[in-house]
């Protein structure tokens, strides 16, 4: 299985190439510099591998929820390439990559991730891993105040809060989850565009893929932009 995979959802740039389980990437924390990054990263990587993107199987990207305009980057980006390879594309939520790359360092099995939406709110999901050995989400992702998420069902086991929305909304997220074990918070990493190379590989496997017209963002939030 040989896939590309990018993700600029957030503050990070970053994009890989899975070749049958052997990964390589581009990473790096650059705000607002996505658009003048990422099609570099992925020129570097090709070069690096000696692959072309005809000799890949799909293209996958981070749809979002995520920063607006990096969200927009990356689909606009993923569109492009993959029309001009002729290539499906596989769209793996932002959210999930974040939740698969904590898991990948902390090893921890049950993952509340969180991103800062702005207007008072986060984008909130709920992951768990099973033998898989990747994340599989408990309930639907969403964006709500930080006082109004809703709290996973296993409130005995331990839990890792992921994501900047731990940082903008640290208070109001500690007092939603009082009750709730939460051993560790992670509240600077980002997603990586390894992670979301390693679940496309699983959702590839099953059907989950469209084609280059219908790779689109998701927002999760109808108002996505206020003047």
């Amino acid at each position: 299985m040989k896939i590309l995979a990018i993700d600029t959802a957030s503050d990070a740039c970053s994009a890989a190439l899975w070749l049958d389980g052997d990964v390589h990437e581009r990473y790096e924390l650059a705000p607002r510099q996505h658009t003048s990054l990422i099609l570099p990263m992925v020129e570097s990587l090709l070069i690096e591998t000696e692959m072309a993107l005809t000799q890949l199987d799909a293209l996958a990207f981070g749809r979002g929820p995520g920063a607006f305009t990096g969200v927009r980057i990356a689909t606009g980006v993923i569109q492009g390439l993959a029309f001009g390879a002729d290539l499906p594309v596989i769209p793996v939520s932002s959210l999930a990559a974040l939740a698969q790359g904590a898991y990948r360092i902390h090893q921890q099995k049950n993952i509340l991730a969180a991103f800062d939406a702005r207007m008072g709110e986060v984008y909130w999901g709920q992951y768990s891993v099973e033998g898989s050995g990747l994340v599989e989400l408990v309930n639907d992702e969403l964006v709500c105040t930080p006082q109004s998420v809703p709290k996973p069902g296993k409130k005995m086991e331990e839990w890792l809060g992921v994501g900047n929305g731990w940082k903008a909304y640290a208070d109001e997220l500690n007092c939603a989850c009082q009750d709730i074990n939460i051993s560790a918070r992670d509240v600077d990493y980002l997603p990586h565009a390894q992670d979301v190379a390693q679940l496309s590989v699983d959702y590839f496997k099953k059907g989950l893929v469209v084609s280059a017209e219908q790779a689109l963002p998701l927002y999760l939030r109808d108002n996505v932009v206020r003047t």
